[in-house]
């Protein structure tokens, strides 16, 4: 549909106009089926906190008809991003394009102070796209923890100069690492037996600085699988924290280089085990659709990724899983959080539970809305702490319900999210949160052979 011919005043409505899907703006028939999928409308009942009704402001500012202030703009990042709405939404409205285009014409015109400004620039392009400053911040946080720093931090009260999200991840920060897990297991790890395919592992970020161990343990478990693991050094970061808060141009070059990275591996399948990675890998095809040079083989690219568990459910050669610390007549009992980009972009929501009922001596129980967002979103947890506290208060009611040993999960937000979530509550005695990949790993014969 031809987008509106109206001479925009508003230099955010402009760019807007400029930006925006018409088509999908309009695919919109406000049928309302998106209302109970969306975890800020569900919190708040208001309009406005839904997906529809943000499709309406939006259209309503390229219409001409309103005029985008401050409110609209916070109203835009008020939504956690989970695109729950779109399987629920008949007419397919790719409503996650919609609000990172919105987003993306906001930030061309925020304004922000000087110290935003300085971390937006020092973390979206010095340190995240960046190897070896990665490192240097998975270093710093393991000398944190383990010089005792940390605790001396704690004693002193100086923790209680930094803001409440702030102290919170602190207190369940993971074990970081300077050594990913090239350094750990090198680029090409070979196969258990015959060989199903050759697979490149996508290692992501944060995801290498903080759960190394968890990208290690893949790549073993794809072994076991019968699959050759590559890891190209020349890949960095998704982009998926740049598109979410509005910096598509640096999204796009970020893409462009995995792009050139996984080409050039000669690889059958580009695995994820983190779903907001993952998430944004499987639309790399849609980001650059329109780059000359790059655009067929971002869809490529994008054909190839899938989630490391729907990799091992549908071609992999599994070993045996079981719980050696429990029995048929005691078994473990173990939760699952559903990662919400895995579930709603990568639509890969039974693999991971397939493969959990696979362990021996484990009770899986389902969580009551598992589904819905446990209020991590990228860093709507540090951005939106209010919103992300209610909706994460509203999961662990649901969780300590299950009673479960383990709450596992299939993304690294999630997981610190919950862990979060669980210190809250005073349940950690009980109630460990893992990756799905991890809690895997240490419950197959090898794993166990190799730790003896």
């Amino acid at each position: 549909m031809r987008k509106p011919d109206v001479d925009h005043a508003n230099p955010l409505a402009r760019t807007m106009l400029a930006k925006l899907d018409y088509d999908q703006l309009t695919n919109c028939m406000r049928c309302g089926f998106c209302l109970p999928a969306c975890p800020t409308f569900r919190e708040t009942g208001l309009e406005p906190e839904s997906p529809r009704g943000r499709i309406a402001l939006m259209k309503a500012v390229v219409d001409g008809i309103m005029e985008p202030d401050q409110a609209f703009s916070n109203q835009m990042n008020h939504c956690l991003g989970c695109r729950a709405c779109e399987p629920a939404c008949p007419a397919d409205v790719k409503y996650g394009q919609l609000i990172e285009q919105t987003r993306d014409a906001i930030e061309d015109h925020a304004e922000h102070g000087v110290a935003v400004k300085g971390l937006r620039s020092v973390l979206f392009k010095s340190v995240f796209p960046n190897r070896g400053r990665l490192k240097w911040v998975g270093r710093s946080l393991a000398f944190y923890r383990k010089s005792g720093l940390r605790a001396i931090a704690r004693g002193t009260g100086i923790m209680k100069l930094f803001p409440k999200p702030i102290r919170d991840m602190e207190r369940i920060l993971p074990a970081a690492s300077g050594k990913g897990v090239v350094e750990r297991i090198g680029t090409v790890y070979p196969a258990k037996g015959e060989k199903i395919a050759r697979v490149a592992l996508f290692r992501g970020c944060v995801m290498d600085v903080l759960f190394s161990k968890t990208n290690v343990n893949t790549v073993k478990l794809l072994s076991e699988a019968g699959f050759e693991v590559v890891i190209p050094d020349a890949q960095t970061c998704c982009g998926a924290l740049h598109a979410h808060s509005g910096e598509m141009d640096q999204a796009r070059e970020l893409a462009r280089v995995n792009v050139r990275a996984f080409q050039e591996a000669g690889v059958e399948y580009i695995v994820s085990n983190a779903g907001g990675c993952g998430a944004l890998l499987v639309e790399y095809d849609h980001l650059l659709q329109d780059d000359r040079e790059y655009g067929e083989s971002a869809r490529s690219f994008a054909a190839g990724v899938v989630d490391v568990s729907k990799l091992l459910i549908e071609r992999g050669r599994l070993p045996a899983f079981a719980d050696a610390n429990a029995s048929e007549a005691d078994p473990v009992t173990i939760t699952y959080q559903d990662s919400c980009h895995l579930r709603n972009v990568m639509r890969s929501a039974d693999a991971p539970r397939q493969l959990m009922q696979r362990v021996s001596n484990v009770r899986f129980v389902e969580m009551k809305e598992a589904d819905r967002c446990c209020g991590s979103a990228g860093i709507y947890n540090v951005t939106q702490p209010e919103m992300a506290g209610q909706i994460l208060e509203r999961k662990m009611e649901h969780a300590n319900r299950t009673q479960a040993n383990y709450l596992l999960t299939s993304n690294p937000g999630c997981l610190l999210q919950m862990k979060l979530g669980v210190d809250r509550h005073g349940v950690g005695d009980r109630m460990e949160v893992k990756h799905v990949v991890d809690f895997l790993y240490e419950r197959f014969a090898g794993a166990r052979e190799e730790s003896d």
